[in-house]
């Protein structure tokens, strides 16, 4: 596990309100040098720290209409099939986020689609299908509300 300080995560926190800032204005903005910067921005990087850099859509901008959590119960359960439940199911296009769940249900999935046609479709296609999926439940989703952001607890690591 990576130790991370106050000067890193104060860098983490302004990444992520901002990925596109340039690295001279990261370095102004939180009193440091540009070089001292990219190297701690770099290592953040390699060590898996940042997981990547995403441009967010406004998913009405692309022809996404409707939203939806799916629940997933497997009927039975193997290491096996489970990760390949998963593996296939992130692969589905209509497919924003997998969830692998404790409780009744064994994973949430929340799918982006065009209309309530192409979502009964999919849920056709995509899970009536398989042999191991035992019960659906889909959830419209009204509104998607995300933070932006993480929450960085690793200041208190500050040496």
């Amino acid at each position: 596990m990576t130790t991370i300080d106050r000067t890193d995560a104060a860098i983490l926190g302004a990444l992520q309100k901002n990925a596109r800032v340039s690295n001279k204005e990261l370095a102004e903005g939180l009193g440091l040098a540009p070089s001292s910067t990219w190297e701690r921005v770099k290592r953040l990087n390699q060590e898996g720290v940042l997981a990547g850099f995403h441009a967010r859509l406004a998913p009405a901008a692309v022809g996404i209409r409707l939203q939806a959590l799916v629940a997933v119960r497997i009927g039975r359960h193997s290491l096996e099939l489970l990760e390949r439940f998963r593996a296939e199911v992130l692969a589905l296009e209509e497919v924003v986020a997998l969830y692998h769940l404790a409780g009744a249900d064994d994973f949430l999935v929340h799918v982006a689609v065009r209309d309530a046609d192409h979502l009964r479709a999919f849920l056709l296609a995509a899970f009536t299908t398989r042999a191991e999926v035992a019960h659906l439940e889909t959830h419209l989703v009204f509104e998607h509300v995300a933070k932006p952001t993480i929450p960085i607890y690793a200041a208190a690591a500050d040496p």
